[in-house]
């Protein structure tokens, strides 16, 4: 299996790129394509192109998080963005990562691979918990800003389909997003929606607030990509001023009992805490609905994101996701 990963996008690019594939490799046992620039990659993967077996893809031209991501697709077909796009298109890679501009990752995956068949707009899939007791998937997170209830049913069975085959959930529980929990609660595009769903064959539990995403009340979390994005970057940053309290807190305790840091975050379990805060225990989110397993970092990504969204890409195309996604009916 090689994993394809845009070594020139995010604000730490290229440097905590390499970093995070060269720990993937050892981690993950998957063989990385690097794709960017090849002279500034081989000097900064130096011995460990041969050593770990990565590859080097050049792609000459950059995309900038500031591009419009219809025009730079069109305009640059040397980016990082569209060779590593189109190695999954070519069967050289069986997923690709990337941490540059989101727009851009999203429309070339819907321009070089297209849709599956019978999926009208592809979402992104967030995970908010990565426990395989109680898994939680935010859809869509970002990709649809205008949605018909159609569309959200959709999302759900996307959503559906990716925690069951990630981690062998026979039916996992579906909540849509609302301000209340009655079903008549919630605009109008909520209240049709709820009324879909209810018919649907997937397991509706109704309506979930905002407080019920964090307790996992629901494996699935259903809602329109506006709202979706807002929620998700809410958490992050609320996550970030937690990991940065707790970091403190720690740092106050191991003081006062004059204890390493690292020992007395981990006594206290400080450090459970931690990693269900920060978001790159899980490393980015995935396009479902596509024809190939695209994950999508955040630009902030360093290294131990970017391991980790390799680790969640081996695992969405070890696990066939996208072939579970074609055999089932969205109709």
């Amino acid at each position: 299996m090689i994993i394809a990963v845009d070594a020139a996008g995010g604000e730490y690019a290229p440097h905590e790129i390499v970093k995070g594939a060269i720990k993937a490799t050892r981690e993950f046992e998957v063989e990385i394509a690097l794709v960017g620039r090849k002279e500034i990659l081989y000097v900064l993967a130096g011995r460990q192109v041969k050593k770990l077996g990565m590859k080097i893809i050049d792609a000459s031209q950059v995309i900038d998080y500031k591009e419009s991501p219809i025009d730079a697709i069109r305009s640059k077909p040397e980016s990082s963005i569209v060779v590593g796009t189109n190695l999954v298109k070519d069967g050289k890679a069986s997923a690709f990562v990337s941490a540059g501009n989101t727009g851009a990752v999203l429309f070339s995956a819907l321009v070089n691979l297209g849709k599956i068949e019978g999926i009208e707009r592809p979402a992104v899939g967030s995970l908010l918990s990565f426990s395989p007791t109680t898994p939680v998937v935010l859809i869509d997170a970002g990709a649809n800003s205008d949605c018909r209830p159609n569309h959200l049913v959709q999302f759900a069975h996307l959503g559906s389909t990716y925690i069951s085959g990630l981690f062998d959930i026979e039916s996992p529980t579906v909540g849509l997003l609302n301000n209340g929990e009655e079903e008549k609660k919630g605009n109008r595009l909520a209240q049709e929606t709820h009324q879909l769903l209810k018919d649907s064959t997937l397991n509706f539990i109704g309506n979930v607030e905002g407080q019920d995403i964090v307790g996992a009340k629901a494996n699935v979390i259903v809602t329109d990509g506006f709202t979706g994005n807002i929620v998700l970057k809410t958490i992050e940053g609320m996550s970030a001023t937690w990991l940065h309290s707790l970091g403190q807190a720690g740092q106050m305790i191991s003081k006062a009992y004059s204890m390493p840091s690292r020992a007395m975050k981990r006594d206290v379990g400080l450090d459970s805490w931690a990693k269900r805060l920060d978001f790159s225990e899980v490393g980015g989110s995935c396009l479902l609905g596509v024809n190939g397993t695209i994950i999508i970092s955040h630009g902030r990504s360093r290294a131990k994101a970017i391991m980790n969204a390799i680790g969640l890409a081996k695992r969405t195309a070890e696990r066939s996701i996208g072939q579970k996604i074609k055999e089932e009916s969205y109709g």
